[in-house]
């Protein structure tokens, strides 16, 4: 019983992964006024083009460096999310299109994007199934020996690559960033109301323009981690990252716009969607039900807070609405 609950919990943790980094970046999208719902099309930018690039340089070098591996696999992945950012933003705030239709246009458009340069990828490894880099995915899942080795203690909190720690550091540094720096109660101001924040000499657009990029990079980690790690090093076209990305957009919910409450949002919701894995006897209806679970706990945060209309809880009051400086 004790082996299942350290394997639910580490399994918790890697799931979480995945999704508090998709909700990362979405949550600084979103205090700038944006409302990206292409967040799964971004993170399947990010997993394919970390992918793409580590596989042609490990394909081109005999005895890649584990260094040059994770530089050429983390830039490519941030680069190409970015961009997704950058087309989202210039479709929603220079040409002002709706911002819920042109989310879903980047999921579809990232999903397809990625699974067809998948099933390039594939077939240039030698078949369906058959791409694999090797030393890319173990520089990712490296932990080191000395921490992961310490009995219990080591098993819950050092056997996991370096993505996992670095998601809770990001998701700290926005916290400050957006409540303790000039530049981040601007950028909040900007998603409060950018008429106030216009008048006031706050560059509105080149905030919008910032956060909704940056923010896609930080969501691409997501899917670059669940290619690199998650699945070591493989593509997978089950469209489990669009899934994955959706409950990352739920997460932000939950954690009520906050980046501290998405690292115990994310462990929470990994909790709750392995949980089957510690009830005996389950049928595959059984275990369905309990994938469901996270959603459920978000549309009951989300009542919760509904009910409750603690402005704090709430979202940016202009999240969604194109901003036109004419109407000021």
């Amino acid at each position: 019983m004790m082996d299942q609950l350290i394997r639910l919990l580490q399994s918790s943790i890697c799931f979480g992964t995945v999704i508090m980094y998709g909700a990362i970046g979405e949550i600084l999208t979103e205090k700038s006024g944006n409302l990206n719902l292409g967040v799964p099309g971004i993170m399947y930018l990010g997993g394919i083009s970390g992918l793409a690039a580590s596989f042609f340089y490990e394909f081109n070098n005999p005895n890649p460096s584990a260094i040059v591996c994770l530089l050429v696999s983390f830039l490519a992945a941030f680069a190409a999310s970015a961009l997704g950012g950058l087309l989202y933003s210039f479709l929603t705030i220079t040409l002002r299109a709706n911002q819920n239709v042109t989310g879903l246009t980047l999921t579809i458009f990232g999903g397809g994007v990625a699974n067809f340069f998948g099933g390039s990828l594939n077939t240039m490894a030698g078949g369906v199934g058959q791409i694999s880099v090797a030393a890319t995915s173990a520089a990712y899942r490296a932990t080191i020996p000395a921490l992961s080795g310490l009995g219990l203690p080591g098993k819950l909190f050092f056997s996991y690559g370096f993505m996992v720690y670095l998601a809770i550091v990001v998701a700290v540094v926005l916290h400050w960033f957006l409540n303790h720096t000039r530049q981040g109660l601007n950028l909040r101001a900007v998603g409060e109301n950018p008429a106030t924040a216009d008048a006031a000499g706050i560059n509105v657009i080149r905030n919008k323009y910032l956060a909704t990029c940056i923010g896609a990079g930080i969501s691409g980690m997501g899917g670059l981690y669940y290619t690199m790690d998650y699945i070591k090093g493989t593509w997978a076209s089950d469209g489990t990252i669009e899934s994955l990305g959706w409950l990352a957009v739920a997460l932000v919910i939950f954690a009520t716009w906050r980046s501290v409450n998405a690292i115990w949002g994310s462990y929470l919701f990994g909790f709750l969607f392995w949980a089957y894995l510690i009830i005996p006897n389950l049928g595959r209806k059984d275990i369905e039900l309990f994938k469901m679970l996270p959603y459920l706990v978000t549309i009951a945060v989300l009542i919760f807070i509904s009910l409750r209309k603690k402005r704090e809880n709430q979202p940016p009051a202009s999240l969604g609405l194109s901003y036109f400086r004419e109407e000021r």
